[in-house]
């Protein structure tokens, strides 16, 4: 159980290896195999996580017995281990939806997944801000070649921009980096909180220069408004499990503005705490507003769902605006609903375009679907989770949320974005439901679609968790709060 903390790390990372290895690469149905069983394999390791996390220890790990700040540390803590086991299960679903045809489309889909997931389990497991900005590396690199998987212009001119975008924001990641390690002589976390109350003036000032250019890379990684406007391309153009497993990308930019700005700019870092309070308020409403309005403009389901991901970073800015412990417990709850049930849309929308011939999944009249009753409950399950309605998942997310801005001047501000937002959602996935599953013309096409049970397993498998999460909603919502709690309560020994 001491290696623990590495398992969510090296198993993406040997089985990737080992899916680059004859005979295992030349044989699509291995590769198939041996992708869920390690996808399998890595929910095991994540249940065993949550289980050691829900003790209420931070378990670190020093990779080498090197102790920080020299070493490479690792912390299992309630919120890390969380977020790999969302990672996990959202992988798991991803790799049977790919198995219906998504794989074959190119090379190395795999390996490149799991080389993804890597760096994102890496992300969420590290102790130091140098080993986040690696980890962001290499999940990026699979990301590349994941976006353009399947070949075609539209990929490849999507691709081209993304990697642009992201080779800038490393560029101010290592600035960063430079200027907190000028003024702590460490990126360790821990380490870097001790000082921070102690830093004078100047220091102070390089101090918040860094946090802010931190907050400029995680709002690019999490498409946080005026950040947004590569998503929506970069979502639609991609394969739809590659889409799908995005989903958890912008999370990981959320997650690491929660864990880096909490840790070293909270409560008890006098003259910079919160400091990125005034910047998060504006951010935050107007990405609700934007997503909103992409939402009632998108013209497909897999544009509408792009923009449902911005819809929720915009909610879960609000939740780290607010800054009590209270909301963050609300946002991570929120976080892992929203991940699971936008993935399932991309999965979805997929799934109904291609039985829709020629109009895919665009809003207009088209062919009947050829399973409209399986794909038309999964669309309603989907619709009622993400657009907030009860007794599903969604419902008790923003219920969570609102509750968290209980104070007059944060109510004001966040009540009407939420329930707006949840307003402008409605009346697009209406829209939706109404024009690919009512709105018909012709017969259904003459060749039938292959494993639509693969695909239905994956998307009514990802759709459950809409239900598991507002059952549990109460011993959730206590584990979130316990798992938050310690960002907000940092004990500063000198």
């Amino acid at each position: 159980m001491m290696h623990l903390p590495l398992a969510p790390i090296v198993l993406p990372l040997l089985l990737a290896i080992v899916l680059l290895l004859p005979p295992v690469n030349r044989s699509l149905r291995l590769q198939r195999g041996f992708a869920l069983l390690g996808a399998l394999g890595l929910m095991l390791f994540s249940a065993l996580a949550l289980k050691t996390a829900n003790h209420g220890e931070a378990h670190h790990y020093a990779l080498g017995s090197w102790q920080a700040p020299f070493g490479i540390g690792l912390v299992l803590d309630g919120l890390s281990a969380l977020m790999v086991a969302l990672t996990s299960v959202l992988l798991f679903a991803v790799l049977l939806y790919a198995q219906s045809g998504d794989d074959a489309k190119g090379q190395y889909f795999y390996p490149l997944m799991l080389f993804l997931v890597m760096g994102v389990n890496g992300a969420f497991l590290t102790g130091d801000i140098f080993n986040l900005f690696v980890f962001f590396e290499v999940l990026l690199i699979a990301s590349y070649a994941l976006v353009i998987h399947g070949g075609g212009k539209q990929r490849t001119q999507t691709g081209m921009h993304y990697v642009i975008l992201n080779l800038i924001a490393s560029s101010f990641f290592i600035v960063a980096l430079g200027l907190f390690y000028g003024v702590f002589g460490s990126l360790n976390l821990e380490h870097m909180a001790t000082k921070v109350p102690a830093l004078n003036s100047d220091d102070a000032l390089l101090a918040k220069v860094g946090g802010l250019l931190l907050l400029l890379v995680f709002g690019l990684k999490a498409a946080v408004l005026p950040l947004q406007f590569w998503l929506p391309r970069t979502y639609e153009a991609s394969a739809a499990s590659v889409a799908a497993l995005f989903a958890i990308m912008t999370k990981v930019g959320v997650y690491s503005l929660l864990r880096v700005h909490q840790t070293l700019f909270g409560a008890q870092s006098s003259e910079l705490s919160h400091f990125i309070g005034p910047w998060l308020w504006p951010l935050a409403l107007l990405t609700v507003l934007v997503g909103a309005v992409g939402v009632l403009a998108s013209p497909g389901l897999r544009q509408l769902a792009a923009h449902l991901v911005i819809v929720s970073v915009g909610s879960l800015l609000l939740a780290l605006a607010i800054n009590t412990a209270a909301a963050a417990s609300a946002a991570v709850y929120y976080l892992v609903h929203s991940t699971l049930v936008t993935a399932a849309l991309f999965l979805l929308a997929d799934a109904m375009a291609q039985e829709r011939g020629t109009t895919i999944d665009r809003f207009v009249a088209g062919r009947p679907l050829q399973h409209p009753r399986l794909w038309g409950m999964a669309f309603f399950v989907a619709a009622i989770s993400v657009i907030g309605m009860p007794p599903l998942s969604g419902f008790v997310g923003k219920l969570l949320l609102l509750q968290a801005a209980h104070r007059p001047h944060m109510a004001l501000w966040v009540w009407p974005a939420l329930l707006l937002s949840s307003l402008a959602v409605l009346v697009a996935m209406s829209r939706a439901g109404t024009s690919l599953l009512w709105r018909v013309q012709g017969e259904p096409l003459v060749e039938l679609q292959p494993s639509v049970a693969v695909k239905a397993a994956a998307i009514f498998f990802l759709l459950l968790f809409s239900v598991v999460l507002a059952v549990l909603a109460g011993p959730l919502a206590s584990y979130t709060l316990s798992a938050v709690e310690p960002l907000f309560t940092v004990s500063i020994t000198k």
